[in-house]
């Protein structure tokens, strides 16, 4: 299979599975070798259910980046 090929495929599929393809691809480039790879990755897995279950919600991004400047600006 040719490399466009490959991304034309890939292109193709759901988000979610687009994202586990990118993951990987990283990995195999960048592998994480410390624990705190591995302690980041469980909080992400946890927000991420979270999140899913409903038990936090999402704060937009533009929310939280106007909330950070007001702080600073005084």
């Amino acid at each position: 299979m040719k490399t466009k090929d490959l991304i034309s495929e890939a292109v193709s599929l759901p988000v979610e599975e687009r994202a586990i393809i990118v993951d990987s691809l990283l990995k195999s480039l960048n592998p994480p070798k410390t624990d705190i790879d591995k302690k980041w990755s469980k909080v992400a897995k946890k927000r991420l259910s979270e999140y899913r279950s409903g038990t936090v919600k999402a704060i937009p991004g533009d929310e939280v980046f106007n909330k950070i400047w007001k702080r600073f600006e005084s």
